[in-house]
């Protein structure tokens, strides 16, 4: 009689076969990472590698991205075992030394490319859950908008856009938070119907100054913005449904969209066809996140459970990256978060590339301070995902080192004749290049729609130096440093060459232009064919080192910038009322808190300095805005100036422009999936315009400097 299977035993056996697999691709993935090969075979096998690849990365299934990780990785974990095990040359002290910090960069390069992968190796792509029909069972929200030193022109809109949110009445208070304590902005709260708060100091900052509103308040639920950062009206509807459905959730983050050009895409031009330095981060990395439970609370566009959040003793203040800190502390109490990708806010980028570095400088701080008291990999009641997630986070902020050690490993050997890989050029290039085309190759994929290839060497290029020094110090001293506010809505009134931030990459850029001279004499004098490969082996490196700090140096040439009211692109009906009486049909082109521009639908001249009205129609209503005509273009359409607004009117400009549940959605992430040949080639022609403003500058004399870069010992 035969014996029939039991569940239990099939499962079991399923175990034992999923073991079985497991070991044995281990064991041929460490057979194939570290069988020893001849140049020849090693370029074969990477061919070889290289093709499949090409073969499958347009291919639309979300498997893909999985296994050009790991083709990547392969390729990546080979390079990396080849350069510990046969590169590492004792044949003198100055060899050693440097051949040891550029491998370091390397291992630390090679440890977060691992980690990326595994936080967007499937992003969730969470859609909004819905709220119940019954509106007596949704929360209440206190929505809290925190500021220091921003102007009224900056916070007004975002209060505004506040009272404007679908949420009952009965249910939803409005607080601004004054660490300013500015009698104007009293004064606003109670002619726009919003609670003022106030303290008698300033300690820790904006996470105290939360802190200390939650003191004051009794919402179930708090939705914190800052000051520049105008919520649409559906913002609360599209974040508050998951909280209903899942108990244990305590965040809900939603992105950040800029509509005004950061310092990159201005100075560089490409402001709406490159994907600005933080698109990756809310576009791609915390849908990643989210897939972990490790979603970040970001200090703003997000909503917080109360009770959670005072049950870990409120905003994190051990730290100047409070919403990360306290983001940890939340997953270790064992509650959930989640991300939602779809802007339901908006707010202004930072306008000078000194102010832009400043914010960085903090958050590299502040990561590294977490890293230092609060370590992810080490903390109680972290999954891993969530540590792997954290972690990458963390060291991200960490590659100032790094990035200069690469940008001057060449010229060792230019210079001084060192070997800081102790390998032949073609075996170098056999074992590194396959690395380097494999993860590029990857990243086009994965990240392709979120950063563009070469950007993010521009980016960190020029950040470098500037963190490098607050990071190594808060790992040293977390207790160093303090916050400071970033400036937002200020003007840049001229073109100016900003020397001092430059200052660094300029001294950079000399070297290598030096090293480029030694390596033409080197190669001169050499001897050898080997030489010869190895001095064009560095020579390349300094070349593309080269490239990379002429971008750098167009970012520090700041562009003018003299609107106080960034123009938004919105195509909506409108109505241009003349004073004649004539009503003209007509659609938006753009439009900011102090104008708009008009396309006519059937065209007519409107004499410059007329007085209008413009109707604005929105969800079944209509009003009119008084207004004046400044121009009227033909190929541009017709520019108005808003006149006198009263305050209704002003609310409901926000209410059908900077508030409308749309309009963010149909700009953010828009990007085309990059190419290594765009890239490639927007990056030399930066590149090449950044030369040539230096040598404008230098031509001038140096009397274009600008003003003074943040120290790195500061934050802001």
């Amino acid at each position: 009689m035969s014996k029939t299977s039991t569940p239990r035993g099939d499962a079991v056996l399923a175990r034992l076969a999923l073991l079985a697999l497991v070991v044995g691709g281990a064991m041929l993935l460490a057979f194939v990472i570290t069988v020893p090969m001849e140049i020849g075979q090693q370029f074969l096998f990477s061919a070889v590698v290289f093709l499949i690849a090409l073969c499958l990365r347009n291919r639309e299934s979300r498997l893909i991205p999985l296994v050009l990780m790991g083709l990547s990785l392969v390729m990546s974990t080979r390079y990396m075992y080849w350069r510990l095990t046969d590169t590492m040359g004792m044949s003198s002290f100055v060899d050693l030394t440097l051949g040891l910090g550029l491998v370091a960069a390397e291992v630390y390069s090679f440890i977060v490319l691992v980690l990326g992968y595994f936080q967007v190796a499937w992003p969730l792509h969470r859609k909004p859950m819905p709220l119940p029909e019954d509106q007596s069972l949704w929360p209440t929200v206190d929505v809290l908008i925190p500021t220091y030193n921003e102007p009224l022109s900056v916070v007004r809109t975002t209060v505004l856009a506040a009272t404007v949110l679908d949420w009952p009445a009965d249910k939803l208070n409005i607080y601004l938070l004054d660490d300013g304590r500015r009698e104007e902005f009293r004064e606003f709260c109670d002619e726009v119907g919003v609670k003022y708060i106030t303290r008698t100091n300033n300690n820790h900052a904006k996470a105290g100054n939360i802190n200390a509103a939650l003191k004051k308040t009794s919402g179930e639920y708090v939705a914190i913005f800052d000051c520049d950062h105008m919520p649409t009206r559906s913002f609360l509807q599209m974040s508050m449904g998951w909280f209903l459905f899942d108990e244990k959730m305590a965040v809900v983050q939603t992105p950040h969209y800029f509509f005004s050009a950061d310092p990159f895409e201005r100075n560089l031009g490409n402001f709406g066809r490159v994907p600005n330095e933080g698109e990756l981060f809310y576009g791609l990395l915390q849908d990643g996140n989210d897939q972990w439970n490790a979603t970040f609370f970001c200090g703003s566009c997000a909503v917080i459970k109360r009770g959670p959040l005072e049950e870990v003793g409120g905003v994190a203040v051990e730290t100047v990256t409070e919403d990360a800190h306290t983001a940890i502390r939340l997953h270790r109490a064992g509650y959930r978060s989640a991300y939602i990708p779809v802007p339901q806010a908006a707010g202004l980028a930072t306008e000078s590339l000194s102010a832009h570095v400043g914010q960085r400088i903090r958050w590299a701080r502040g990561m590294a301070q977490i890293l230092r008291v609060d370590n992810p990999m080490f903390a109680k009641g972290l999954s891993l995902m969530q540590r792997i997630c954290y972690t990458n986070a963390m060291l991200h902020f960490f590659y100032g080192l790094p990035r200069i050690i690469f940008l001057t490993a060449p010229l060792a050997f230019l210079f001084f004749g060192a070997h800081v890989i102790h390998a032949s050029a073609l075996m170098i290039l056999a074992y590194a290049l396959p690395h380097i085309v494999m993860a590029n190759l990857t990243n086009l994929r994965v990240q392709g729609k979120h950063r563009h290839l070469l950007w993010n060497e521009v980016y960190e290029t020029t950040l470098a130096w500037y963190i490098l020094r607050p990071t190594l110090m808060a790992v040293i001293n977390p207790k160093l440093g303090k916050f400071n506010v970033t400036a937002k809505g200020g003007l840049v009134q001229r073109s100016y060459f900003d020397a001092q931030i430059a200052r660094p990459y300029l001294l950079l850029l000399l070297l290598n232009l030096l090293g480029v001279v030694a390596g033409i004499v080197r190669m001169v004098m050499a001897d050898t064919s080997g030489e010869v490969n190895t001095i064009w082996l560095n020579l390349g490196w300094t070349v593309y080192n080269m490239i990379m700090l002429g971008a750098v140096i167009a970012t520090s040439s700041e562009q003018r910038q003299i609107r106080r009211s960034h123009r938004v692109p919105l195509n909506m009906r409108a109505v241009l009322h003349l004073p004649d009486g004539q009503a003209l049909p007509c659609r938006t082109l753009n439009f900011s808190t102090g104008g708009m521009a008009l396309r006519l639908d059937q065209s007519q001249p409107v004499q410059p300095g007329t007085y209008v009205e413009v109707e604005l129609a929105h969800r079944q209503r209509s009003e009119r805005l008084p207004a004046e005509v400044r121009h009227d273009r033909d190929d541009q359409g017709i520019s108005i100036q808003f006149g006198e607004l009263t305050l209704e009117q002003e609310r409901w400009l926000v209410t059908s422009t900077f508030a409308r549940a749309d309009i963010w959605v149909k700009l953010w992430g828009r990007h085309d999936r990059d190419t290594f040949l765009r890239s490639t080639t927007d990056v030399l022609k930066a590149s090449m315009r950044g030369f040539h403003r230096l040598g404008s500058f230098v031509l001038a004399g140096g009397r274009k400097d600008g003003p003074t870069p943040p120290r790195t010992g500061d934050s802001a």
